[in-house]
């Protein structure tokens, strides 16, 4: 029975084995017959027909008449114009139209119609850019070459080997008619390793020979960066961003064949040549304002990916990843995408790759400029809210980074010029408070004037809004400071991708500039809208910061407001104005001390100008003559008037008609008061609160109230003794410390 069962065993495995068998014949079979069947479909293509045409036809093949030549033009430039090439077909039509073959007519009309559907080898363009030291080629032939490429870089596959033959290509630089292009594709290519001094030498004769020409001057920009000690040249602090756009032979194209292939291809170059439905049409060349989605410039199929282990940014998404694969990652090609990447945004902060920061600026002042200077508007909806999308991830990206982009600033100097102060403000006074610091020289010309323009034919709205943004922008300098200054105090150099190194004293020079300005603003405002208690807020939020730049940020300056504004929040109508204004005084006040002990303990310690001294004892000596002593409109008071026109004005007492218990903005805290002490008067007699009980009841009973400003100034300075034995009599009242 063991025995019939073992057999029956074996029979069954045989049995599945050949059935095994035949199904794997039967599989093999259909592969090959559909390999046959792609084969031959292949074979009958005629686009295939037409690129093994190019590939073998022989140099030297008459052009004139070929009826064949021109049908298969003809079959390619259709594909190439509609669907774009694919890499393939782009290697073999450029090898044909460089080498020339069948002369420099035909290579010409090849490269208008080389459009790439997906990639382009990068093996194709350097073989392509060999063909350039052959000598045959015309030199209008080799520009448009170099356009195309400039057009394509962005879709070539890899760099590496286009950076392998960086010499190659710099030897073309001394071509004058080729120079430009040269420039920008070696701008496009240069790292750290490719800047040596013979080429920086090379660059300097040149700019000797030609001029001061910008496709120069940017290249040597970038050479500076990597290495400052080898680019001794004075060079523009604000040159005019990027070079010129050579994509107008082929942009309908590639608009075209991007909007074919949208769902196939996510290539970078759609950014600057994308187009828009109809409906949301506006009058502009390029639709910048979309970021790109992020793609690597080394695909992962290439042979250089594969060569070394590549992470690209597109295939990030866990904090995780990041850490794990931070050396290996690859910067996407098109440098926009990674405003809408927090990720990516991480990994730029880390890496703190200067050319990373220079290509990042370069898109963003091209975008920024071509849609906010140079392109009218039509003010359609759908353009807002692009514009408002961009402009708050460039602000949200920012924030991030914690510093402005040196593009973004350029730009705002110009947009102010020509800005009407309504146009996206939140977004552009965002921006704007964000820029670094600006040297003393110029920061009237290129911030104050145009903002003066604006603020004194504006809104009450529009003032609260330019002091906030220049609180915000006095702040981020003031952080600047306390994180980049020396520990010895005397110099200080704001490091950012913005360079801009300053000693103590230029920096100090710019905020006392920022804050006198922001005086003058404060004082025409406030007369302008009325003393408004909105404005006053927002310019009181702005003192708030400047009273206490010394012990808060570390800066050795104090600058007291101007009487347009202390006399203004003095007499308020609100109790909030005169709360905070004894904050600020109380903090002007324990600034000026301890800068006052320091210079008196150590030698380095700043000097203490005597006229700010003067301005801080003038306004405190009032303050306290006017709330506390009851001494208003008194002969030697600041604010001095005439006996007689006091005696027309039928007030009893004008000189106690602003303290603490007459003042307009404690009138009704002293009413409430009254009502509380003597609930069975029916007169109510404000003299009453100055007895001696009385009097520290109303001081506790304002502090419980919330005015811990008012608290803090009164205990710092007021001599607490007299307030202990405060009398009924005006004369007996307690004075300043």
């Amino acid at each position: 029975m063991a025995k019939a069962s073992n057999l029956t065993r074996t029979d069954l495995d045989s049995s599945f084995e050949s059935q095994l068998s035949v199904s794997s014949r039967t599989s093999n079979r259909s592969l090959r017959v559909a390999e046959k069947e792609r084969r031959k479909n292949q074979i009958g293509d005629p686009f295939v027909l037409a690129l093994k045409y190019f590939s073998e036809v022989e140099a030297g093949t008459a052009c004139a008449g070929n009826d064949v030549l021109e049908r298969n033009l003809v079959l390619v430039e259709r594909v190439g114009l509609s669907r774009g090439l694919p890499p393939e077909a782009i290697s073999v039509m450029l090898d044909y139209a460089m080498s020339l073959r069948m002369g420099g007519v035909t290579c010409v009309r090849v490269l208008k119609f080389l459009i790439p559907a997906t990639v382009v080898p990068q093996e194709a363009v350097v073989r392509a850019v060999s063909w350039l030291c052959v000598g045959k080629i015309a030199i209008s032939t080799q520009v448009l070459f170099l356009r195309w490429v400039l057009t394509v870089f962005d879709m070539i596959d890899s760099k590496d080997h286009l950076r392998a033959i960086y010499g190659f290509i710099f030897s073309f630089v001394t071509e004058e008619n080729l120079s430009p292009y040269i420039c920008h594709l070696l701008y496009l290519l240069t790292r750290r390793e490719s800047v040596r001094p013979f080429r920086v030498r090379k660059l300097l004769d040149l700019q000797t020979k030609m001029g001061r020409q910008p496709f120069l001057l940017h290249l040597l920009s970038l050479y500076k960066v990597f290495y400052p000690e080898l680019v001794t040249l004075a060079l523009p602090s604000r040159m005019r961003s990027g070079f010129k756009n050579h994509n107008s032979t082929w942009k309908v194209a590639l608009c075209a064949v991007q909007k074919r292939n949208r769902g196939q291809v996510s290539s970078d170059i759609s950014l600057p040549l994308g187009l828009k439905d109809k409906t949301n049409f506006r009058k502009r060349k390029f639709h910048h304002l979309e970021l790109p989605s992020l793609s690597s410039s080394i695909q992962s199929n290439s042979s250089s990916s594969r060569s070394r282990k590549v992470f690209s940014l597109e295939q990030l998404h866990s904090f995780p990843q990041l850490l794990d694969n931070l050396h290996c990652i690859e910067l996407p090609s098109q440098m926009g995408s990674l405003l809408g990447s927090s990720l990516a945004l991480c990994y730029l902060d880390y890496v703190q790759d200067d050319s990373a920061f220079l290509r990042l600026n370069f898109w963003l002042g091209h975008a920024l400029h071509e849609e906010f200077l140079y392109c009218s508007r039509d003010g359609s909806s759908g353009s807002s809210s692009e514009a408002l999308h961009f402009l708050n991830r460039l602000l949200s990206t920012q924030h991030f980074l914690q510093e402005g982009f040196s593009s973004t600033e350029g730009f705002l100097y110009k947009f102010l010029n020509v800005w009407d102060g309504s146009l996206l403000r939140p977004q552009i006074l965002g921006l704007l408070s964000d820029i670094p610091v600006v040297p003393s020289s110029c920061i009237s010309q290129l911030l104050f004037e145009p903002l003066m323009q604006l603020f004194f034919t504006s809104t009450l709205f529009f003032k609260c809004s330019v002091i906030d943004c220049l609180n915000n922008m006095l702040l981020k300098w003031l952080t600047w400071h306390s994180v980049y200054a020396l520990e010895d105090g005397l110099d200080i150099s704001l490091n950012s991708h913005t360079p801009m190194n300053m000693t103590l004293s230029g920096f100090m020079d710019s905020v006392m500039e920022l804050v006198r300005f922001v005086g003058r603003l404060a004082t025409v405002g406030l007369q302008l809208e009325g003393c408004h208690s909105l404005l006053l807020s927002f310019i009181l939020d702005f003192y708030e910061t400047v009273c206490d730049m010394f012990l808060k940020y570390g800066l050795p300056l104090v600058v007291m407001p101007p009487a347009g504004v202390f006399y203004p929040a003095l007499f308020a109508t609100d109790p909030v104005s005169v709360d905070r204004l004894s904050y600020i005084m109380y903090r002007y006040k324990t600034n000026l001390t301890s800068a006052k002990c320091q210079q008196q303990e150590t030698k380095q310690a700043f000097h203490i100008s005597r006229q700010t001294c003067q301005e801080f004892n003038h306004y405190l000596l009032f303050m306290v003559s006017c709330l506390w002593n009851s001494k208003m409109f008194l002969p030697g008071m600041a604010i001095e008037v005439d006996q007689e026109l006091l005696a027309l004005s039928k007030v009893p007492e004008p000189w106690t008609s602003f303290d603490l218990n007459h003042h307009p903005a404690f009138l009704g805290c002293a009413l409430d008061f009254h009502l509380k002490c003597w609930p069975e008067r029916k007169d109510i007699d404000f003299n009453s609160i100055k007895a001696a009980k009385p009097w520290n009841w109303y001081m506790e009973f304002l502090f419980s109230q919330g005015f811990q400003g008012l608290q803090q100034f009164v205990q710092s300075s007021i001599n607490r003794r007299a307030v202990a034995g405060i009398s009924g009599q005006r004369g007996s009242q307690p004075t300043s410390r």
